[in-house]
């Protein structure tokens, strides 16, 4: 088989390596299999692989144990070797949860070509009556901003944990309030039905839904993503796919022990 010729990334190629990057933050966002209502199934760990035009172009693992802080997620994503000659993608996101399956704290460090986020996010816990109170720091330069919402804000990871306690129904959508990017933004998450897929893990029967997401700290409005869930109580995502004007991305599940 003929290697593929190593270029230096021109601006079309740049443009598919952000995308790339791009899809790496969507699966530490998304990359869930827990219930909030029921005790959650500790520990888990899931592998996806990413390809792009049939090549693998990196990877993905979710990670969720119980700490000295409470349930913990973390989820880390990189490019593959080839990639990472042009566009080294190392992402990881963790959030650490209150009891009741909300957010204390979100941590967020990527390193995607000469791009740097060091971020953390505190939460306060939502009193009834009261407003919650959210601190943002940037620890590359040192700021802190502080927020008060009338809502309670997930993170992008405790979001997507939160939607899966809800009962899915086909042509309906879903809604919820996440903090990215020192802004909260509503989240529709449509249903759009079930299908039977293969991926490298297995067969699956799958609920498909379709986040409306808004945030550049989610995917920058690149493109729309359809999601795999499986049809039952777990809701383990097992293939998320990324349509762009370059062609398609997919995250498939490889294994993990559910």
């Amino acid at each position: 088989m003929t290697e593929p010729r190593v270029q230096s990334p021109e601006p079309r190629q740049r443009k598919i390596f952000f995308i790339l990057s791009s899809l790496c933050s969507v699966l530490c966002v998304l990359f869930l299999s827990l219930e909030v209502q029921a005790e959650p199934r500790v520990p888990e760990k899931f592998t996806y692989n990413i390809y792009w035009a049939g090549i693998r172009a990196g990877s993905a693992d979710l990670e969720v144990e119980n700490t000295s802080e409470g349930v913990t997620i973390t989820s880390r994503a990189r490019s593959s070797e080839f990639i990472s000659i042009f566009y080294k993608v190392e992402d990881l996101a963790r959030s650490i949860l209150y009891s009741n399956g909300f957010p204390s704290t979100y941590i967020l460090k990527t390193r995607e070509g000469r791009h740097r986020k060091d971020r953390e996010t505190l939460f306060d816990p939502k009193q009834e009556d009261q407003p919650q109170e959210v601190i943002f720091k940037n620890k590359l330069d040192n700021t802190e901003v502080e927020f008060s919402f009338e809502k309670q804000a997930f993170d992008p990871l405790s979001g997507f944990y939160e939607i899966r306690k809800r009962d899915l129904e086909t042509g309906r959508s879903e809604y919820l309030d996440i903090f990215d990017s020192k802004r909260l933004w509503n989240v529709e998450v449509k249903v759009l039905g079930k299908e039977r897929i293969r991926v490298p893990a297995g067969e699956f029967d799958t609920i498909v839904i379709k986040p409306l997401l808004k945030s550049e700290g989610i995917f920058s409005k690149k493109g729309d993503i359809y999601i795999w869930l499986t049809d039952d109580e777990k809701r383990i995502p097992v293939m998320v796919k990324s349509k762009v004007k370059i062609g398609s991305f997919k995250a498939k599940l490889s294994k993990g022990n559910y």
